[in-house]
């Protein structure tokens, strides 16, 4: 099973031709060039022609590349979206996507814009209606149209300001809507990547967020700044010890002796096939970082 790293996934201004430059040797995972929330109205045309450039430029090596493109209901989506197909980047990430049909309609935008086959989309689950249409949407993936949905991105900013919660420390109020779109991509075969923090000055606060991203089942977190990369990267990787007993364990069913069996017993613990399954994830994220896939 082809696995990606996205641990590390950090929004990059598109006005911003330094920062764009400086991306091709940061070490995430992932990169979201943006055309959206973090350009200003003025600056829209002319990071869209500056993101486009730097994607057919290329040289990000192994970091996955994502196009962040307008609201196809703002004045800049749908030209966004067509300048998008153009520069062809792993894929493109859709602001607000409150609706299966929402995805489907994309979908058949792309084909008729003859977007490469291999571009993925990504759609950012950050209103009340998108959790609640969290299921439907991952669902799409599995209709006509809806193919190249690949991984949902959990806008918590939005959430906040959507649902007027506070973002304290520990997430608690969103705690449930994390969850939710968290088993609704999970169904769907979905990565799903963590919100942003914007505390760039708590270290221990943001580790603890990643930490907590690791357990509710996140691939990974989306940042905001190059500092966060390192500890986002260390946190959403398989321990040492992780990939060594997973290694144990898909040894121990490879043994003859095991061949076919639902359960085993290693090291006095019981394990089941789908432990094995787990194994492999485990083993296969880890060979993947190993071998620079997105570094």
């Amino acid at each position: 099973m082809a696995i990606r790293p996205r641990r590390s996934v950090l929004y990059m201004p598109g006005s911003n031709a330094r920062a764009l430059e400086k991306a091709r040797a940061l070490p995430a995972d992932a990169l979201i060039l943006d055309l959206e929330d973090s350009v200003a109205l003025e600056a829209k045309e002319l990071a869209r022609v500056q993101v486009v450039a730097a994607v057919k430029a290329g040289g990000f090596g192994g970091r996955e590349v994502v196009v962040r493109v307008n609201g196809l209901k703002t004045p800049w989506g749908a030209d966004d979206l067509a300048a998008a197909v153009e520069a062809a980047p792993d894929a493109i990430l859709i602001p607000k996507v409150e609706s299966a049909s929402e995805i489907r309609d994309i979908g058949a935008r792309l084909e008729h814009l003859a977007a490469q086959a291999g571009t993925r989309l990504w759609a950012m689950i950050e209103t009340p209606l998108g959790v609640i249409r969290s299921v439907e949407i991952a669902a799409a993936r599995q209709t006509a149209g809806g193919e190249r949905l690949d991984c949902f991105v959990i806008g918590t900013n939005d959430l906040a300001k959507e649902t007027r919660s506070r973002l304290v420390q520990g997430r608690q109020p969103m705690l449930a809507w994390l969850s939710t779109v968290v088993i609704a991509a999970r169904a769907y075969g979905l990565d799903v990547i963590d919100g942003v923090s914007n505390d760039l000055d708590d270290a221990e606060a943001f580790l603890a967020e990643c930490r907590q991203g690791v357990e509710l089942g996140m691939d990974g977190k989306t940042l905001i700044h190059p500092k966060q990369i390192a500890a986002a990267n260390a946190v959403f990787s398989p321990s040492p010890d992780e990939v060594a007993w997973a290694r144990r364990v898909l040894a121990a069913f490879a043994l003859p002796e095991n061949s076919g069996k639902g359960v085993i017993a290693l090291d006095g613990r019981m394990v089941e096939w789908l432990h094995a399954e787990m194994a492999g994830r485990t083993v296969a994220i880890s060979e993947a970082v190993e071998a620079g896939v997105a570094a």
